[in-house]
């Protein structure tokens, strides 16, 4: 019997909804350079993405939480104050670095932006 040399087509096979689902990358496995190179392709995306969202002031409590955190361990262990004192003064830390870090990502995401609508407009 002849052999022809047209190559086989895998059959695509709808879902329940009747969609039919591509079945991705199906030909050679991707080399450990691929894979890395589209890793940090995608984490500079990523990062671009992160810069074009304007700032929160929920972003900007949590980082404050996190830095009266570590503020109070610090006031506790280092500076030899107690509980008591600690908690005071990182209470009122926060109250000074919410603020603080939400006008600072304004200014630095207001500057990013500026500096991007010069660059379209070249």
């Amino acid at each position: 019997m002849a052999q022809t040399k047209k190559r086989r087509r895998s059959k695509h096979r709808g879902n329940a909804a009747g969609m039919v689902e591509v079945r991705g990358r199906t030909g050679r496995p991707m080399t450990a350079a691929d894979s890395k190179a589209d890793a940090k392709q995608e984490a500079r995306q990523r990062r671009l993405d992160r810069a074009q969202r304007p700032p929160t002031w929920r972003g900007a409590f949590v980082r404050a939480l996190l830095a009266t955190a570590m503020f109070g361990v610090l006031l506790v262990v280092a500076m030899d104050n107690t509980i008591r004192q600690a908690v005071l003064l990182a209470a009122a830390m926060m109250l000074v670095y919410t603020p603080l870090g939400y006008y600072t990502d304004l200014f630095l995401y207001r500057r990013r932006q500026r500096k991007r609508e010069a660059e379209g407009a070249r």
